[in-house]
């Protein structure tokens, strides 16, 4: 007996698999902003938990507001554009804007554009990030990890804009051969 996936089935799952990543982006993006208020006008001890694990921002905020609001609003805005990026999947997924009989459709070039602009700043972002955070260390500031700062890996990001890019070139290259072949029929 042959088990056969459709693509149906593989869209189906990651669909599933979409929502469950946005809402976790989501909660992640909605935490740091909610703790980022909460420390800065309500109890500056809660920058003690910050997140689950200890990001030991505790030490930033004691030394500077202002150096804690800009590691805390980059953060703000690479898991805001990381919920945006998926949000935009499941928008292509659930409204099934996806025609696999007609796959090179300008809707499609647009959509693959827009993830690339957006993995793009991501990207530098998370980058900026990274390096304002090293800067800090290097200033006896210490921050823990940059992994649970959600700050580094900015060189995948860039990677996988670059990825995309090249993918909506050729999925325009595909699209001027399509015109071209309805006009020539």
């Amino acid at each position: 007996m042959e088990l056969r996936v459709t693509t149906q089935q593989i869209l189906k799952v990651l669909e599933v698999l979409s929502w469950i990543i946005f809402t976790g982006l989501c909660i992640d993006a909605g935490a740091v902003v909610v703790n980022t208020v909460i420390t800065l006008f309500i109890n500056p001890n809660a920058v003690e938990y910050f997140w689950t694990e200890p990001a030991y921002l505790s030490n930033l905020y004691d030394l500077d507001k202002g150096h804690f609001v800009a590691v805390t609003l980059v953060m703000t805005i690479v898991a805001v554009l990381k919920a945006i990026m998926f949000y935009l999947i499941l928008c292509l997924l659930v409204e099934r804007k996806l025609d696999l009989t007609q796959p090179f459709k300008q809707e499609i070039r647009r959509f693959i554009s827009l993830l690339a602009y957006l993995a793009t700043a991501i990207g530098l972002f998370s980058y900026y990030g990274y390096r304002y955070c090293l800067w800090l260390t290097k200033m006896g500031i210490e921050m823990g990890d940059l992994q649970a700062l959600h700050v580094s890996g900015a060189d995948v990001w860039l990677f996988m804009a670059v990825i995309l890019f090249v993918i909506g070139q050729i999925v325009k290259r595909g699209i001027e051969i399509q015109a071209e072949n309805e006009l020539t029929i």
